[in-house]
């Protein structure tokens, strides 16, 4: 059984939602941010990084949400959730993965970073500004490759999909607009309908439940 470590409210609950969108039991362990707990030794022998989320596997632990995802399609997953090794399709899934993580998700990234993440003798109010500017720049390249598609890749759901969908979760939760003034309605329906999944409902009700425990 696979172990995640994680936090609510953070990219662990991509792993969770990927999890459940394949039925795979997992213990989840709350690594407490608040109190520091992602800087001890114990836990940064399984994450050297000190960051969340971490699957741990028989083979070893996973620490990249992107390759977590990947690797759990493609051990569980095969004619579902991911594309064929080798295919054009797996192409452009791996194409859409490297679009998520490195353009459209690190305007988000650095936007909460100057707002909180970061110390606040590192934060730089300008960065805030910037931040959403370059959102609202990159999202009408995020629209085009989505087109009138249903999910990132096509008409198949992918774990390109857990990931752009908790980057727009993000989006949504840092008011910034998905429509783009109204350019980008693709992408505010294509987020309503990812983040409406009953996977994704489960997997952040699950991080949250554990805060209580």
């Amino acid at each position: 059984m696979y172990t995640l470590y994680g936090y609510p409210k953070t990219r662990s609950v991509r792993i969770a939602w990927a999890l459940e969108e394949l039925g795979l039991p997992y213990n989840y362990h709350l690594i407490d941010l608040k109190m520091g707990q992602h800087l001890t030794d114990e836990y940064r022998a399984i994450s050297p990084a000190a960051k969340i989320p971490a699957l741990v596997t028989e083979e070893g632990a996973l620490t990249e949400s992107a390759a977590i995802v990947t690797f759990l399609a493609e051990r569980h997953g095969m004619q579902e959730f991911i594309p064929e090794p080798g295919s054009f399709e797996r192409a452009k899934y791996e194409e859409m993965m490297l679009f998520l993580t490195s353009e459209l998700e690190q305007p988000i990234w650095n936007l909460a970073k100057h707002t909180f993440a970061l110390p606040s003798e590192q934060r730089i109010d300008r960065m805030r500004e910037v931040a959403v500017w370059e959102f609202q720049r990159v999202l009408p390249v995020f629209s085009a490759m989505l087109a009138d598609n249903e999910f990132v890749c096509g008409n198949m759901f992918t774990m390109a999909d857990v990931i752009a969908g908790h980057i727009l979760a993000w989006a949504k939760g840092s008011k910034l607009d998905l429509t783009a003034n109204g350019k980008c309605e693709n992408v505010a329906v294509y987020a309503q309908r990812v983040l409406g999944r009953e996977a994704y409902e489960r997997a952040w009700r699950n991080e949250v439940s554990h805060m209580s425990k």
